[in-house]
């Protein structure tokens, strides 16, 4: 006889969509607060907030917070919980459809998984924010953070703006469901001031995206479609770059001073 097939519920297709693994372990949840380590005054904005895990804490330790839930199911809970915390308030809605403060804010949240990728872009988009603290995947923290010893394009766009760190690893364990994969605390941090000037950040953009372009194999094979062979040679040498070394493994530090260099006048 066939196994019997089950119909999906609309709950267990918004857990496919969204990813949802609750955080459960408080040693867990301890670290994820500190690692954020939210502004006692500030604006904190948690999205993926759940049943209110992280909620809890994090208002205890700033001055408000907006907690965001689009899972019909968890936001019930949650409403609960906020309701309790005179400095919340709860949005029922897609978080990625909020319009970004007009005050300095930070990012905290256990994301879902599935959309990392979209809520790190609404982050770097947000003219005010002041930093994201973000549970991933671990190897997209891993990825984004140089943890490998290379740097994704990303990272190194935003670097001149931006801060990317590893601020810790949690075990798949403190979450449930359990994930199949272990979890990272991404931080990314707004720089006081940009490494460029902001007049140059279009010229070192599209520095950083030729350089990623992948013609040759290598950086200055890439970088020799634009800018003089002897500029670029001259550049590496003084960067103490081999010329065929892979575009991934470049550091951002070095991505600046080949920028200063080729644009010296």
């Amino acid at each position: 006889m066939a196994p019997r097939r089950t119909r999906a519920t609309e709950r267990d297709r918004n857990r496919r969509v969204l990813s949802q693994n609750f955080l459960a372990d408080p040693t867990a949840i301890a670290r994820v607060v500190r690692s954020a380590a939210p502004d006692p005054a500030g604006l904190v904005l948690e999205v993926g907030a759940g049943r209110g895990q992280l909620t809890r804490p994090l208002a205890a330790r700033c001055g408000r917070l907006v907690a965001y839930e689009v899972d019909p199911a968890a936001g019930a809970e949650l409403a609960a919980v906020c309701a309790e915390l005179p400095n919340v308030r709860h949005r029922q809605t897609d978080f990625l459809t909020a319009e970004p403060p007009g005050e300095p804010f930070t990012v905290v949240g256990n994301i879902p998984w599935s959309l990392t990728s979209a809520v790190v872009r609404w982050c770097l988009a947000a003219p005010q924010l002041r930093a994201a603290t973000l549970l991933t995947q671990l190897e997209y923290a891993r990825r984004r953070s140089g943890d490998y010893g290379r740097w994704s394009r990303l990272t190194v766009l935003t670097w001149p703006e931006f801060s990317w760190r590893l601020a810790g690893r949690l075990s798949r364990t403190a979450f449930r469901p359990v994930p199949t994969v272990d979890a990272g605390i991404l931080r990314i941090e707004r720089r006081p001031e940009p490494l460029v000037a902001p007049a140059g950040l279009p010229a070192y953009r599209r520095m950083v995206e030729l350089g990623f372009g992948g013609t040759g194999g290598s950086l200055a094979a890439s970088l020799r479609r634009r800018y003089p062979p002897g500029r670029v040679s001259a550049a590496l040498r003084a960067t103490r770059l081999d010329p065929s070394t892979p575009v991934g493994y470049v550091w951002p530090e070095q991505w600046l001073v080949l920028f200063r260099l080729l644009h010296a006048r």
